[in-house]
């Protein structure tokens, strides 16, 4: 399974009166787990950077000037995204903005069902509140120092650790495969996380003393021929 964790930057809170996207970050995970794979950019946004947005992010229209114009990212974009589920906190604003430019430039918006709001996640979790990024961060134990400003990739990154800790924490992402389903399915054996489990090369030994041993087959004895324990103790002696 796929999911970007994604956030923007924005010359403001209104997609339709004339803001715009400045910066874009997003962090990939696979099964719930980082791989690595991340995608950032500073975009012109061909207008003036509003004093209130600067103090927010930082952004100047200095900084931003030589950076690319949406259109030169649009599909680039878009392509890393591809079908991925989009993890965002309060997603409505984010999406704003994305599916305004890119509706701007004739590509498909994304729609409602490829998102996954950690706003709304979180209400749901701790309807108490407060479910700010930050707040989110100190509840789980999250160091979110270096956040002195609103960044893109830098709110992706931690916002990737509060969903792992949303959905359950970092356990959540090892799915677990008996070994009687592997070998169903063709498999060689167990797996966790889709990574085959591998026989120790010397086994554990036994934590059973030889009183409690010679206790069990007493007990067994005294069941008769068709108990179930008579069974595991035939395969037991047929290795």
């Amino acid at each position: 399974m796929r999911e970007i964790v994604l956030d923007t930057e924005t010359t403001g809170l209104n997609p339709r009166g004339g803001d715009r996207l400045v910066e874009i970050g997003g962090v990939e995970l696979v099964n719930h787990i980082p791989s690595g794979q991340i995608y950032h950019v500073y975009i012109n946004p061909e207008r003036d950077m509003p004093e209130e947005a600067y103090n927010v992010h930082g952004l100047s229209e200095e900084f931003l000037k030589d950076k690319p114009v949406f259109a030169g990212v649009a599909q680039e974009f878009y392509d890393f995204v591809g079908d991925a589920t989009l993890v965002i906190h309060n997603a409505a604003f984010d999406m704003g903005f994305i599916n305004m430019e890119l509706e701007r430039f004739g590509l498909p918006i994304i729609g409602n069902e490829q998102v996954l709001d950690t706003l709304a996640l979180a209400r749901r979790r701790h309807p108490a509140g407060p479910n700010s990024l930050d707040a989110l961060c100190s509840r789980y134990g999250i160091d979110n120092s270096r956040r002195t400003k609103h960044g893109a990739l830098l709110d992706a990154e931690l916002l990737a650790e509060v969903y792992i800790e949303l959905i359950g924490g970092k356990q959540s992402s090892l799915g677990l495969v008996s070994a009687s389903s592997e070998h169903e399915e063709g498999g060689s054996g167990p797996s966790v996380g889709g990574r085959s489990i591998q026989p120790r090369p010397t086994p554990l030994p036994s934590r059973l003393t030889e009183a409690e041993m010679e206790a069990h087959a007493k007990f067994v004895a005294k069941l008769g021929d068709e108990a179930v324990w008579r069974q595991y103790i035939e395969i037991e002696a047929k290795g």
